[in-house]
């Protein structure tokens, strides 16, 4: 992957729907190669899927919260995984270093939700220890980071 790859990544990142047009404009290539490099981006693997960011609040979701989750024992991992996939209202789960195993995003509609959703997370087998955060505004969503390292 070269800088212009991560040009393009860029300018989708920013938004999925733009034309090749728009994109090579922006880049300063053809419209063909932008084209070419999209497809081999995607049979790479690079882009795994094409997605939107929806407004949380006018679908009904005002509540967002992170939540810490510990578990008593590493074999737990495959199942408390499976549980949090299953469940819609978590958006996001990462597996962590340091004093917790897991970070969830949660979006629901309320804090009753919430707090129902809390309940089914302690209650999934081997959950020992939670820790939860109301977010109070989003400052940075979706967006990913093109730059090389």
């Amino acid at each position: 992957m070269d800088s212009m790859d991560r040009s393009i990544l860029k300018c989708l990142s920013e938004n999925s729907r733009q034309s090749a047009t728009e994109i090579s404009q922006t880049v300063h290539l053809s419209v063909a190669a932008v084209i070419e490099r999209i497809r081999k981006l995607e049979r790479n693997g690079v882009i795994r899927q094409y997605t939107i960011v929806a407004d949380q609040h006018k679908i009904g979701n005002d509540v967002t919260a992170l939540m810490e989750v510990s578990l008593e024992h590493p074999k737990y991992y495959d199942e408390f995984t499976k549980t949090i996939y299953e469940n819609p209202s978590i958006v996001e789960c990462n597996y962590l270093t340091g004093d917790y195993d897991f970070m969830l995003k949660i979006q629901t509609h309320s804090s009753e939700t919430l707090e129902q959703l809390h309940r089914v997370i302690k209650s999934i087998r081997g959950v020992s220890n939670t820790k939860t955060y109301f977010v109070l505004k989003e400052i940075k969503c979706g967006v990913t980071s093109m730059t090389e390292t």
